[in-house]
């Protein structure tokens, strides 16, 4: 199957994400939490951009209790799980609100929190910006927006690897990666997903998307012109950034 950049393409891979992601969330659930402990005083709901398939969610969930959460997510192939996930959770489902659109679906006032992970690559340069100038306006007094930057950080190439793999009954399902620069700041990933039984491959998908490059360094500019500071948090391999905003300078009376 050739794989084609398309407006959603998960469309094709939904099926096989969320298993796929399960053991990168091992370590991301408890950094998450550990991020979101920071802000347990503070008012105000939680927006989870990109939220997929909804394992960030059940990290807000256990992180802080009671919160509302807007989860935010533009494919309605991903939105499928991610209601099915909600839905089965008594407590989720009584405080997570689905929203069916993309980092410019409308926020409450006051958030306390913005969890923006897997995602930021997603938005060119332009729309970046428009994320930070927008949590500098929404953020409530003490909040946050918590972020991740994995590699690569500039356009190269990166050799097909095995992501991912995991059985479940007689099937097992693996998943593979590679990229090829495609612009000055921008990346092309090819997702492969295969299901075998007994080594023989059933069938599977394959599909292209666009990903926008910068260094840690170049964000944090962005984001000190719209009045964040950009600091980095926990285990290094997990890249966790937190956006706070900058702390007003202190007038000194004579």
């Amino acid at each position: 199957m050739s794989g084609t950049v398309t407006s959603d393409p998960y469309e094709r891979s939904a099926e096989y994400l969320d298993i796929m992601i399960a053991a990168a969330w091992e370590p991301l659930a408890p950094a998450l939490a550990d991020v979101l402990s920071r802000v347990r005083a503070v008012d105000g709901a939680v927006v989870d951009l990109g939220a997929g398939s909804g394992r960030g969610v059940r990290a807000i969930r256990d992180a802080l209790p009671q919160a509302p959460v807007f989860a935010v997510e533009p494919s309605a192939a991903m939105r499928a799980v991610l209601l099915a996930r909600v839905y089965e959770d008594d407590e989720l489902r009584g405080r997570v609100t689905v929203v069916p659109g993309d980092a410019a679906a409308e926020w409450p006032d006051g958030v306390r929190a913005v969890v923006a992970l897997n995602m930021i690559g997603h938005l060119p340069p332009g729309r970046r910006r428009e994320l930070w100038e927008r949590a500098a306006r929404h953020l409530a007094p003490g909040g946050l927006l918590v972020f991740n930057a994995t590699g690569p950080f500039v356009p190269v190439e990166v050799e097909r690897v095995r992501m991912a793999g995991v059985v479940i009954g007689e099937m097992e399902y693996e998943g593979w990666a590679a990229a090829r620069p495609t612009g000055a700041d921008e990346i092309t990933w090819r997702m492969e997903y295969d299901v075998l039984h007994r080594g023989r491959r059933l069938t599977g998908a394959s599909v292209e998307y666009r990903w926008w490059v910068a260094e840690v360094d170049v964000l944090a500019g962005e984001a000190a012109e719209a009045g964040l500071v950009l600091r980095r948090t926990g285990d290094p391999s997990l890249g966790l950034c937190v956006l706070e905003r900058a702390a007003e300078p202190t007038s000194i009376s004579s």
